[in-house]
């Protein structure tokens, strides 16, 4: 049998460090600010990926806490259909942008910086959500209509 035609999985780390999280200004198209992520390679868990990306992008090494949720509408990244798994973790240290990073930055997740790339404001708003309520995300209530 074929294998089958699917979109790329992501995974993307909220990562905190005290009351912040830390944002990359992507050195990529689309440009902006981002939560830091990148693809699973073959062979990979999602969640080794995240904190691969973490080490790759942020120069830190995570612990990972929760996570928060799936986004998979289709048009959440404009170079075409993306699925992404977001986890929270914690780490400590002062982040360096490096590899798909021009910068990295800690960020008050309740005002981050603009532009923020794909659906990153809605992620970060759901990350708050969290925080202030305990309740993760219900992604079936998400871009009904």
């Amino acid at each position: 049998m074929p294998r089958p035609k699917c979109p790329p999985i992501a995974a993307d780390i909220i990562t905190e460090i005290g009351d912040k999280v830390v944002l990359i200004e992507r050195r990529n198209i689309p440009l902006g600010w981002a939560i830091p992520g990148g693809f699973v390679d073959f062979g990979e868990t999602v969640e080794d990926a995240a904190i691969r990306e973490a080490r790759e992008e942020i120069s830190l090494e995570v612990a990972i806490r929760a996570l928060l949720g799936v986004y998979s509408r289709p048009d959440r990244d404009p170079r075409g259909q993306t699925i992404t798994v977001v986890y929270v973790a914690r780490a400590s240290g002062t982040p360096r942008g490096a590899d798909d990073a021009k910068n990295a930055r800690l960020c008050d997740p309740r005002n981050p910086p603009a532009p923020l790339a794909f659906d990153h404001a809605e992620i970060l708003a759901d990350y708050v959500r969290w925080l202030e309520t305990g309740e993760f995300p219900a992604p079936w209530r998400r871009h009904r209509g």
